[in-house]
Protein backbone atom coordinates (compact mmCIF):
# COMPACT_ATOMS: atom_id res chain seq x y z
CA UNK A 1 0.00 0.00 0.00
CA UNK A 2 2.65 2.37 0.67
CA UNK A 3 4.29 1.49 -2.64
CA UNK A 4 1.19 2.39 -4.06
CA UNK A 5 0.46 5.76 -2.40
CA UNK A 6 4.05 6.64 -3.45
CA UNK A 7 3.24 5.77 -7.14
CA UNK A 8 0.18 7.54 -7.08
CA UNK A 9 1.70 10.80 -5.66
CA UNK A 10 4.59 10.51 -7.66
CA UNK A 11 1.81 10.70 -10.80
CA UNK A 12 -0.24 13.07 -9.44
CA UNK A 13 3.70 15.58 -9.48
CA UNK A 14 4.30 14.58 -13.07
CA UNK A 15 0.96 15.36 -14.25
CA UNK A 16 1.27 18.65 -12.45
CA UNK A 17 4.96 18.98 -14.03
CA UNK A 18 4.19 18.66 -17.15
CA UNK A 19 0.87 21.10 -17.04
CA UNK A 20 2.92 23.49 -15.21
CA UNK A 21 5.56 22.74 -18.48
CA UNK A 22 2.76 23.55 -21.22
CA UNK A 23 2.10 26.30 -19.50
CA UNK A 24 5.24 27.82 -19.13
CA UNK A 25 4.69 28.35 -15.32
CA UNK A 26 7.95 25.86 -14.28
CA UNK A 27 10.65 28.41 -12.79
CA UNK A 28 7.48 30.11 -10.85
CA UNK A 29 4.95 27.03 -9.38
CA UNK A 30 7.00 24.11 -9.03
CA UNK A 31 8.83 24.81 -6.16
CA UNK A 32 7.30 23.84 -2.98
CA UNK A 33 4.23 21.73 -4.61
CA UNK A 34 5.50 18.66 -2.66
CA UNK A 35 4.70 21.36 0.73
CA UNK A 36 0.87 21.68 -0.87
CA UNK A 37 -0.46 20.28 1.60
CA UNK A 38 1.00 23.00 4.41
CA UNK A 39 -1.03 25.29 2.24
CA UNK A 40 -0.44 26.69 -1.54
CA UNK A 41 -2.30 29.71 -2.42
CA UNK A 42 -2.75 30.78 -5.84
CA UNK A 43 -4.43 33.70 -7.26
CA UNK A 44 -4.90 33.31 -11.37
CA UNK A 45 -5.38 36.63 -12.49
CA UNK A 46 -7.44 37.61 -15.73
CA UNK A 47 -5.65 40.93 -16.41
CA UNK A 48 -2.29 42.38 -16.18
CA UNK A 49 -0.31 43.10 -13.02
CA UNK A 50 0.72 47.39 -13.38
CA UNK A 51 -1.90 48.78 -13.51
CA UNK A 52 -2.04 50.57 -9.99
CA UNK A 53 -5.66 48.92 -9.33
CA UNK A 54 -7.39 45.82 -8.74
CA UNK A 55 -4.48 43.43 -9.38
CA UNK A 56 -1.21 45.01 -8.42
CA UNK A 57 -4.04 45.44 -4.82
CA UNK A 58 -5.16 41.75 -4.92
CA UNK A 59 -0.95 40.39 -5.60
CA UNK A 60 -0.22 42.54 -2.65
CA UNK A 61 -2.42 41.66 0.04
CA UNK A 62 -1.88 37.82 -0.98
CA UNK A 63 1.49 38.76 -0.09
CA UNK A 64 1.22 40.11 3.24
CA UNK A 65 -1.40 37.67 4.59
CA UNK A 66 1.25 34.76 3.16
CA UNK A 67 3.75 36.42 5.03
CA UNK A 68 1.40 36.62 8.06
CA UNK A 69 -0.05 32.87 7.92
CA UNK A 70 3.28 30.98 6.71
CA UNK A 71 1.96 29.61 3.46
CA UNK A 72 3.16 29.24 0.10
CA UNK A 73 1.17 31.36 -2.75
CA UNK A 74 1.85 31.99 -6.42
CA UNK A 75 0.03 34.86 -8.56
CA UNK A 76 -0.40 33.70 -11.73
CA UNK A 77 -1.10 36.17 -15.33
CA UNK A 78 -4.10 33.72 -17.27
CA UNK A 79 -3.75 35.98 -20.31
CA UNK A 80 -5.26 33.24 -22.45
CA UNK A 81 -8.91 32.17 -21.85
CA UNK A 82 -8.13 28.81 -23.45
CA UNK A 83 -5.58 28.12 -20.38
CA UNK A 84 -8.10 29.06 -17.60
CA UNK A 85 -9.66 25.34 -17.13
CA UNK A 86 -6.05 23.50 -17.48
CA UNK A 87 -4.33 26.54 -15.02
CA UNK A 88 -6.85 25.48 -12.56
CA UNK A 89 -6.84 21.92 -12.79
CA UNK A 90 -3.36 21.82 -12.45
CA UNK A 91 -3.14 23.38 -9.13
CA UNK A 92 -5.61 20.81 -8.30
CA UNK A 93 -3.48 18.23 -9.42
CA UNK A 94 -0.88 20.13 -7.10
CA UNK A 95 -3.07 19.92 -4.25
CA UNK A 96 -3.37 23.69 -3.73
CA UNK A 97 -5.60 24.63 -0.79
CA UNK A 98 -6.68 27.70 -1.86
CA UNK A 99 -7.34 28.86 -5.60
CA UNK A 100 -8.97 32.46 -6.23
CA UNK A 101 -9.43 34.08 -9.58
CA UNK A 102 -11.22 36.88 -10.62
CA UNK A 103 -14.26 38.24 -13.07
CA UNK A 104 -16.74 36.37 -14.86
CA UNK A 105 -15.06 34.47 -17.54
CA UNK A 106 -13.86 31.92 -14.98
CA UNK A 107 -17.29 30.77 -13.82
CA UNK A 108 -17.45 27.92 -16.55
CA UNK A 109 -13.72 27.10 -15.53
CA UNK A 110 -14.40 27.18 -12.28
CA UNK A 111 -17.60 24.48 -12.67
CA UNK A 112 -15.87 22.19 -14.73
CA UNK A 113 -12.68 21.73 -12.57
CA UNK A 114 -13.90 21.92 -8.74
CA UNK A 115 -15.97 19.25 -8.40
CA UNK A 116 -12.51 16.75 -9.13
CA UNK A 117 -10.77 18.70 -6.66
CA UNK A 118 -12.85 18.26 -3.58
CA UNK A 119 -10.45 19.18 -0.74
CA UNK A 120 -9.25 22.55 -2.70
CA UNK A 121 -11.15 26.00 -1.76
CA UNK A 122 -12.18 27.82 -4.92
CA UNK A 123 -12.94 31.76 -4.60
CA UNK A 124 -14.14 33.79 -7.65
CA UNK A 125 -14.12 37.31 -6.80
CA UNK A 126 -16.67 39.59 -9.04
CA UNK A 127 -18.62 36.80 -9.51
CA UNK A 128 -22.30 36.42 -10.02
CA UNK A 129 -24.02 33.56 -7.52
CA UNK A 130 -23.29 29.66 -8.90
CA UNK A 131 -26.99 27.70 -9.76
CA UNK A 132 -26.79 25.06 -8.43
CA UNK A 133 -24.19 26.27 -5.61
CA UNK A 134 -21.24 24.20 -5.46
CA UNK A 135 -19.93 23.30 -1.96
CA UNK A 136 -16.05 24.20 -2.37
CA UNK A 137 -16.82 27.22 -4.38
CA UNK A 138 -17.42 30.62 -2.55
CA UNK A 139 -18.77 33.43 -5.28
CA UNK A 140 -17.71 36.94 -4.56
CA UNK A 141 -19.97 39.96 -6.05
CA UNK A 142 -19.03 44.03 -5.18
CA UNK A 143 -22.32 46.36 -4.80
CA UNK A 144 -20.27 48.84 -6.54
CA UNK A 145 -22.96 50.61 -8.02
CA UNK A 146 -23.68 52.29 -4.46
CA UNK A 147 -20.27 53.59 -4.86
CA UNK A 148 -21.50 55.54 -8.15
CA UNK A 149 -24.60 56.50 -7.04
CA UNK A 150 -22.21 58.51 -4.36
CA UNK A 151 -20.44 59.82 -6.93
CA UNK A 152 -23.41 61.04 -9.27
CA UNK A 153 -24.26 63.33 -6.17
CA UNK A 154 -20.82 65.00 -5.68
CA UNK A 155 -20.06 64.70 -9.27
CA UNK A 156 -23.38 67.10 -9.90
CA UNK A 157 -22.35 69.64 -7.19
CA UNK A 158 -18.46 70.01 -8.29
CA UNK A 159 -20.01 70.22 -12.39
CA UNK A 160 -19.93 73.49 -13.38
CA UNK A 161 -21.51 72.25 -17.14
CA UNK A 162 -23.75 69.77 -15.29
CA UNK A 163 -22.24 67.66 -18.39
CA UNK A 164 -20.77 63.65 -17.14
CA UNK A 165 -19.35 61.31 -18.65
CA UNK A 166 -18.66 57.48 -17.70
CA UNK A 167 -16.63 55.18 -18.96
CA UNK A 168 -16.57 51.37 -18.51
CA UNK A 169 -14.21 49.08 -19.80
CA UNK A 170 -16.97 46.57 -20.80
CA UNK A 171 -20.58 46.93 -21.19
CA UNK A 172 -21.47 43.65 -19.23
CA UNK A 173 -24.66 43.94 -16.67
CA UNK A 174 -22.62 45.12 -13.28
CA UNK A 175 -21.36 48.00 -15.08
CA UNK A 176 -24.11 49.15 -16.74
CA UNK A 177 -25.90 49.36 -13.55
CA UNK A 178 -23.29 51.45 -11.82
CA UNK A 179 -23.80 53.73 -14.96
CA UNK A 180 -27.47 54.32 -14.36
CA UNK A 181 -26.95 54.65 -10.33
CA UNK A 182 -23.96 57.27 -11.32
CA UNK A 183 -27.02 59.04 -13.65
CA UNK A 184 -29.69 58.87 -11.17
CA UNK A 185 -27.13 60.05 -7.80
CA UNK A 186 -26.91 63.27 -10.35
CA UNK A 187 -30.10 63.48 -11.42
CA UNK A 188 -31.23 62.90 -7.65
CA UNK A 189 -29.70 66.54 -7.02
CA UNK A 190 -29.57 68.41 -10.11
CA UNK A 191 -32.49 68.11 -12.45
CA UNK A 192 -30.96 69.67 -15.71
CA UNK A 193 -28.04 67.03 -15.28
CA UNK A 194 -27.22 64.37 -18.08
CA UNK A 195 -24.73 61.50 -18.04
CA UNK A 196 -23.32 60.21 -21.17
CA UNK A 197 -21.86 56.42 -20.99
CA UNK A 198 -19.23 55.17 -23.56
CA UNK A 199 -16.87 51.75 -23.34
CA UNK A 200 -13.51 50.95 -24.41
CA UNK A 201 -14.05 47.10 -24.93
CA UNK A 202 -10.97 46.52 -22.82
CA UNK A 203 -10.73 46.82 -19.63
CA UNK A 204 -6.27 46.83 -20.56
CA UNK A 205 -6.53 49.56 -23.24
CA UNK A 206 -5.74 52.92 -21.95
CA UNK A 207 -5.03 54.53 -25.24
CA UNK A 208 -8.50 53.55 -25.91
CA UNK A 209 -9.52 55.24 -22.82
CA UNK A 210 -7.61 58.22 -23.43
CA UNK A 211 -9.14 58.97 -26.80
CA UNK A 212 -12.60 58.08 -25.47
CA UNK A 213 -12.04 60.62 -22.31
CA UNK A 214 -10.84 63.50 -24.83
CA UNK A 215 -13.53 63.41 -26.79
CA UNK A 216 -15.82 63.66 -23.72
CA UNK A 217 -13.54 66.61 -22.21
CA UNK A 218 -13.65 68.30 -25.91
CA UNK A 219 -17.59 68.01 -26.00
CA UNK A 220 -18.30 69.88 -22.62
CA UNK A 221 -17.88 67.10 -20.68
CA UNK A 222 -16.09 68.00 -17.39
CA UNK A 223 -16.36 65.04 -14.79
CA UNK A 224 -15.81 61.53 -15.83
CA UNK A 225 -16.85 58.45 -13.91
CA UNK A 226 -13.98 55.17 -14.52
CA UNK A 227 -14.95 52.05 -14.66
CA UNK A 228 -12.21 50.39 -16.55
CA UNK A 229 -9.18 49.02 -14.24
CA UNK A 230 -6.06 49.30 -16.16
CA UNK A 231 -7.85 51.73 -19.13
CA UNK A 232 -8.72 54.23 -16.25
CA UNK A 233 -4.93 55.13 -16.93
CA UNK A 234 -5.59 56.94 -19.89
CA UNK A 235 -9.04 58.34 -18.68
CA UNK A 236 -6.42 60.02 -16.02
CA UNK A 237 -3.68 61.32 -18.68
CA UNK A 238 -6.80 62.85 -20.57
CA UNK A 239 -8.04 64.69 -17.97
CA UNK A 240 -4.46 65.82 -16.70
CA UNK A 241 -4.26 68.02 -20.04
CA UNK A 242 -6.37 70.51 -19.14
CA UNK A 243 -7.02 72.18 -15.52
CA UNK A 244 -10.92 71.88 -14.53
CA UNK A 245 -11.35 68.59 -15.85
CA UNK A 246 -11.99 65.45 -13.44
CA UNK A 247 -11.80 62.29 -12.89
CA UNK A 248 -13.88 59.58 -10.67
CA UNK A 249 -11.48 56.62 -10.77
CA UNK A 250 -10.94 53.39 -8.57
CA UNK A 251 -7.94 52.58 -6.61
CA UNK A 252 -6.16 55.11 -4.56
CA UNK A 253 -2.86 53.98 -6.44
CA UNK A 254 -4.25 56.32 -8.77
CA UNK A 255 -4.00 59.24 -6.51
CA UNK A 256 -0.87 60.15 -7.66
CA UNK A 257 -1.76 59.72 -11.54
CA UNK A 258 -3.55 63.01 -11.68
CA UNK A 259 -3.08 64.87 -8.20
CA UNK A 260 -4.93 67.88 -9.52
CA UNK A 261 -7.28 66.09 -11.60
CA UNK A 262 -8.19 62.91 -9.94
CA UNK A 263 -10.87 64.44 -7.59
CA UNK A 264 -12.33 61.17 -5.91
CA UNK A 265 -12.33 57.37 -5.91
CA UNK A 266 -15.42 54.78 -5.65
CA UNK A 267 -13.16 52.51 -4.33
CA UNK A 268 -13.17 48.56 -4.52
CA UNK A 269 -10.80 47.05 -2.60
CA UNK A 270 -9.37 44.02 -4.39
CA UNK A 271 -7.13 43.43 -2.32
CA UNK A 272 -9.04 44.16 0.60
CA UNK A 273 -11.70 41.56 -0.44
CA UNK A 274 -9.29 38.73 -1.30
CA UNK A 275 -7.32 38.65 1.91
CA UNK A 276 -10.89 38.58 3.42
CA UNK A 277 -11.81 35.92 1.66
CA UNK A 278 -8.32 33.92 2.00
CA UNK A 279 -8.06 34.53 5.52
CA UNK A 280 -11.75 33.03 5.83
CA UNK A 281 -11.06 30.06 3.52
CA UNK A 282 -7.79 29.39 5.88
CA UNK A 283 -9.84 28.92 8.83
CA UNK A 284 -11.33 25.42 9.90
CA UNK A 285 -14.88 26.59 9.78
CA UNK A 286 -14.75 27.49 6.09
CA UNK A 287 -17.95 26.40 4.16
CA UNK A 288 -18.57 27.07 0.55
CA UNK A 289 -21.52 26.94 -1.42
CA UNK A 290 -22.00 30.62 -0.74
CA UNK A 291 -22.28 33.53 -2.25
CA UNK A 292 -21.04 36.57 -0.80
CA UNK A 293 -22.38 40.42 -1.81
CA UNK A 294 -20.35 42.69 -0.39
CA UNK A 295 -21.10 46.18 -0.64
CA UNK A 296 -21.00 50.02 1.22
CA UNK A 297 -19.86 49.85 5.16
CA UNK A 298 -17.55 46.27 4.39
CA UNK A 299 -14.37 47.99 4.07
CA UNK A 300 -13.99 46.99 0.35
CA UNK A 301 -16.80 49.69 -1.32
CA UNK A 302 -16.45 53.50 -0.77
CA UNK A 303 -16.67 56.72 -2.26
CA UNK A 304 -13.67 58.63 -1.01
CA UNK A 305 -12.01 62.01 -1.56
CA UNK A 306 -8.67 62.04 -3.10
CA UNK A 307 -6.75 63.62 -0.54
CA UNK A 308 -3.90 64.66 -3.32
CA UNK A 309 -6.61 66.56 -5.06
CA UNK A 310 -7.64 68.51 -1.98
CA UNK A 311 -3.75 69.62 -1.64
CA UNK A 312 -2.93 70.38 -5.29
CA UNK A 313 -6.38 70.64 -6.90
CA UNK A 314 -8.03 73.66 -8.42
CA UNK A 315 -9.04 76.29 -5.36
CA UNK A 316 -12.75 76.48 -6.30
CA UNK A 317 -12.98 72.54 -7.19
CA UNK A 318 -11.97 71.72 -3.95
CA UNK A 319 -14.41 74.55 -1.99
CA UNK A 320 -17.21 72.70 -4.09
CA UNK A 321 -15.85 69.25 -3.05
CA UNK A 322 -16.05 70.41 0.43
CA UNK A 323 -19.74 72.38 -0.03
CA UNK A 324 -21.47 68.93 -1.77
CA UNK A 325 -19.71 66.49 0.86
CA UNK A 326 -21.99 66.78 3.34
CA UNK A 327 -24.90 65.44 0.08
CA UNK A 328 -22.55 63.04 -0.59
CA UNK A 329 -22.73 61.79 3.53
CA UNK A 330 -26.18 61.74 3.74
CA UNK A 331 -27.15 59.64 1.08
CA UNK A 332 -24.41 57.11 1.96
CA UNK A 333 -26.10 57.08 5.67
CA UNK A 334 -29.40 56.53 4.26
CA UNK A 335 -28.11 53.55 1.96
CA UNK A 336 -26.44 52.04 4.80
CA UNK A 337 -29.73 52.34 7.03
CA UNK A 338 -31.94 51.07 4.83
CA UNK A 339 -34.06 54.02 3.83
CA UNK A 340 -32.43 54.78 0.36
CA UNK A 341 -33.14 51.85 -2.03
CA UNK A 342 -30.57 52.77 -5.13
CA UNK A 343 -31.75 50.52 -8.17
CA UNK A 344 -29.56 47.70 -9.96
CA UNK A 345 -30.60 48.84 -13.15
CA UNK A 346 -28.46 46.74 -15.93
CA UNK A 347 -30.53 48.45 -18.96
CA UNK A 348 -29.03 51.04 -21.38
Amino acid sequence: MTLLRNSLKRRTLLRSAAGFAALGLTSSLLPNLAQAADGLVALVHTQAAGDNGPVDSMIAKLKQLASEKGFTYRAIYAQDPATYETIFRTLGDAGAAVVVSTFNEVAEPFKAVAPDFPETKFIQLFADAFEPAMPNVVTVSYDYYLGCYLSGIFAAGVSESGKLGFIGGISIPPINADYNAFKAGAQSVRADATATAAFAGSFQDPAKGQEIAAQMFSSGIDYIQTDAAATDIGIITAANEVEGRMVSALDPAQFSLGPKSLISIVGLDFGASLYNEVNKALGADWAGGKHVSTGLGTGVIDFILSPAFQEQGPADLVEKAKKIWPEVEKAKAMILDGSLKVPFNTAL
